[in-house]
């Protein structure tokens, strides 16, 4: 694993965290912008040992600044096992990825894995304060629009700078 790959893994990590604590919420829940950064470094840097790497730091930063009650478990959880399925599709779809659009696409699936997820195994560890139902709907379904439109921002820009400061040679 490449040091540079690591810093700017962890740049990705922190500014995760960062939007995650800036971020608004609704019924007790905020949409994770943890995730869009963690989709990003997985795009820019897939493999397996990134793909854990990422997934483990994002669902142990995600735990500690979430305001979710009881959260940090389904955190730990959630984001690992998303950051694989999100993995798996790229390697999948990995023609349809290299557009705007195809990243955002995949940003908004794996959000909704994600969200599916947290829900999931917070229902059976901590329980959750209101109805799944409107959970997912204050918090997942806009955070699938958000993470989908600014993927589709942030990847051709991201890809860019990663491209001409010798970072990557090749982004999925």
């Amino acid at each position: 694993m490449n040091t540079k790959t690591l810093v700017v893994l962890a740049l990705f990590a922190g500014m995760g965290t960062a939007l995650h604590l800036l971020i608004p919420g609704a019924l007790l829940m905020k949409p994770d912008m943890s995730l869009l950064m963690m989709f990003l470094g997985i795009l820019l840097f897939p493999g397996v040992k990134n793909v854990l790497l990422i997934g483990l730091a994002t669902g142990v930063l995600s735990g500690l600044t979430t305001t979710f009650p009881g959260g940090f478990l389904p955190n730990l959880i959630d984001k690992p096992i998303t950051a694989f399925i999100f993995y798996g599709l790229i390697l999948l779809g990995a023609r349809f990825v290299k557009s705007a659009v195809g990243a955002g696409i995949f940003a908004g699936v794996g959000t909704l894995v994600s969200g599916l997820i947290f829900l999931g195994s917070a229902a059976v560890l901590v329980g959750l304060p209101g109805p799944i139902m409107a959970l997912f709907a204050s918090a997942v379904l806009p955070a699938i629009a958000v993470n989908s439109v600014l993927m589709a921002i942030m990847y051709p820009i991201a890809k860019t700078i990663m491209k001409r400061s010798n970072l990557i040679e090749t982004a999925a």
